[in-house]
């Protein structure tokens, strides 16, 4: 592959610079937005709470899919934040950009990552050098930034065009609500959050409501989830939460839910073990009184008549190495890796209709 271009280079070159929007965006659950790239509906500023409205504004999850005869992709972004990067996440995962290609196998495959080095608008070559090929692509864009623009430039004889249609039965996208872990921290590219693997092991689009610091089972956020036509909903939001507050949140928010969506399939999702318990015993202790919490909301709503409510137990998330987390808490791409293949098997059977009544799953 050859040396990737200069900015200069880029610049210079005749091109054929196009809006990501003129192709398939996914990530975006709402069209009634104040910006394109928000992840809430104007309408919900006032109503969630200023921290989960601010974070809202970040791209987590959004992406563009698109299909190509070119032998080089380009990228043109602009930034809301002067930050960058944070003192455990690194800029490309902060504020980069993350492009994959569908190889010949049918599977998704990275290819070149978008490194931020300046605020607000960043130019870089993604990939150069590739056979003139038709092919399709995944671009994500920012995890803890928000954008206004964002472009991609192939060179001016090449096509590009959006991507295909989802495969029949996975055109609905899963949409995660939760914590910082859910929104991508401390992911090194956009692409290596466990969600967006999900999204490309299950082939079908994800909508990430991951809100640093504030996944709390917030009856505000519950109206707005009622709201979307999906697939399955993923509560993951232990994190953030004491025993007392996932007993007292965990039934409002499901029952929320069922008011507008009473068949669509729901996960409650036990929170990671900190990698560092193994020495830490009040932590083992407070895993176990969320986990008994979750445990008896769920108990209650399968009681109650809910035949579409699944339970996905947390402990082996990180595995058992204790080498999946930068500081315990938040997964690096190994934990995260570790993570989407504990949610891979139960998601697959709820898609494809064969999952398990609620009484019998794995619980």
């Amino acid at each position: 592959m050859k040396t990737l271009r200069t900015e200069r280079e880029i610049m210079t070159e005749e091109k054929n610079w196009r809006d990501i929007r003129d192709f398939t965006i996914e990530g975006r659950a709402w069209n009634d937005t104040e910006s394109y790239y928000d992840r809430f509906p104007a309408r919900a500023k006032g109503v969630v709470r200023d921290p989960v409205w601010n974070l809202s504004l970040h791209s987590a999850g959004i992406c563009a899919r698109f299909a190509t005869d070119a032998d080089s992709i380009d990228a043109r972004w602009s930034l809301r934040s002067e930050s960058l990067a944070m003192d455990h996440m690194p800029a490309t995962g902060v504020s980069g950009l993350d492009l994959y290609v569908r190889a010949d196998d049918g599977q998704w495959r990275w290819l070149g990552v978008g490194r931020p080095t300046e605020f607000p608008t960043n130019t870089v070559s993604l990939v150069s050098g590739l056979p003139r090929e038709q092919r399709e692509y995944l671009l994500y864009l920012p995890l803890y930034n928000g954008v206004t623009s964002v472009e991609i430039a192939v060179p001016a004889d090449a096509t590009i065009e959006p991507g295909p249609p989802r495969p029949p039965g996975r055109d609905k996208p899963i949409v995660f609500y939760g914590t910082s872990i859910t929104q991508g921290g401390c992911a090194s590219r956009p692409g290596m959050v466990h969600t967006a693997l999900l999204g490309r092991w299950l082939d079908c689009p994800i909508v990430n409501l991951g809100f640093s610091g504030n996944g709390t089972m917030d009856t505000t956020v519950a109206d707005l989830l009622a709201e979307m036509d999906v697939a399955i909903y993923a509560i993951d939001c232990l994190p953030n939460m004491n025993p007392e507050q996932v007993a007292e949140r965990t039934v409002p928010l499901v029952q929320i839910i069922r008011q507008k969506r009473p068949e669509t399939p729901i996960v409650l999702v036990e929170d990671r073990t900190a990698t560092n318990a193994a020495v830490h015993k009040a932590r083992i202790q407070h895993h176990s009184a969320m986990r008994a919490a979750l445990s008896g909301a769920y108990d209650e709503l399968v009681a109650a008549g809910d035949r579409n409510l699944h339970y996905l137990p947390g402990e082996p998330f990180m595995g058992d190495d204790g080498e999946a987390t930068v500081d315990g808490s938040h997964p690096t791409d190994l934990g995260f890796q570790r993570q989407a293949s504990c949610f891979l098997p139960l998601l697959n059977l709820i898609l494809d209709g064969d999952s398990p009544t609620a009484h019998s799953a794995s619980h």
